[in-house]
């Protein structure tokens, strides 16, 4: 295991073509792959436009078993080929339930497990809870070629408990794939306490924190489908990485498609861990 890690947050924008997006991403990638890094993040479901934002029961046909998903197929070469890990956000299908999923693969382009959302969100146009069940993984830390990594999904970010589980179980970076922007009913713009939240996440428990998030306006046409919704939905991008005291050392834009990097030293980031005894102290309820 490397002990200086070299991580990549790849902004996207998402289309309404699987192909396009699923190609638009792996174009990125391969540039962050060029640049040297390690360990490389997309955003939250980017093989489509965020189709949450209508109820549609068509769109519950979107949902694939784990093998059967295009984009951890295509990634899952790319890991292999080029020897990185990449945490793979997608709409998963087991049997009869369907999850908001990420699929960690490793190095070699063996998948090492997966971890499903365990906070499902559900406000006017991110209407989650009408295509997900909550997530029945727990949080997970995955052993990858590069580091104990933990991954959250979206919603996951705003709860502490997200980020205390998993630097309690080791991990030494903790990842976000987002989709987030524009709040049309409520009127208020989040992205500030959006980053300070995952700031603090960071800064309490030690560990770096990534978020990938999309951009562009996304909007959707009233039809029979979709009992005539017409709305809209504008991601705000500023895709970030702390380092372990929840400094910001990486952040994108809020228009345009962006690889942001770092550099992380995980020997040194577990030293300081055991000096401040923010674990030492853990008293578990």
């Amino acid at each position: 295991m490397a002990n200086v890690v070299k991580v990549a947050a790849v902004q996207l924008k998402c289309g309404k073509s699987v192909d396009e997006n699923i190609e638009n991403a792996k174009s990125l990638v391969l540039q962050a792959i060029e640049n040297g890094a390690n360990i490389i993040l997309l955003p939250e479901l980017f093989e489509r436009e965020y189709f949450c934002q209508q109820r549609r029961y068509d769109f519950l046909l979107y949902a694939q078993p784990l093998e059967q998903n295009k984009a951890v197929k295509t990634f899952r070469e790319i890991c292999k080929k080029y020897g990185v890990v990449m945490p793979i956000s997608f709409y998963e299908k087991d049997i009869n339930i369907l999850y908001n999923s990420a699929a960690i693969i490793d190095a070699d382009g063996e998948i090492l497990g997966i971890y499903r959302k365990t906070h499902i969100p559900d406000d006017h146009y991110y209407q989650e809870k009408f295509y997900f069940t909550n997530g029945n993984t727990g949080y997970k830390v995955f052993d990858t070629k590069f580091g104990r990594i933990g991954v959250g999904i979206c919603w996951d970010q705003w709860f502490p408990e997200t980020a205390r589980g998993l630097a309690l179980g080791g991990a030494e970076i903790i990842f976000y794939p987002t989709a987030i922007g524009s709040e049309p009913i409520l009127g208020v713009n989040s992205c500030g306490h959006w980053t300070r939240v995952m700031q603090g996440h960071s800064g309490a428990n030690l560990v770096p924190v990534v978020a990938a998030n999309r951009i562009g306006t996304e909007t959707v046409e009233p039809c029979e489908e979709n009992g005539g919704q017409s709305s809209a939905l504008t991601f705000y991008g500023s895709s970030f990485m702390t380092d372990n005291t929840g400094e910001i050392i990486a952040r994108a834009g809020q228009e345009k498609q962006e690889i942001i990097y770092a550099e992380y030293d995980l020997e040194k980031y577990q030293r300081e861990r055991l000096e401040w005894g923010l674990f030492r102290d853990y008293i578990k309820l």
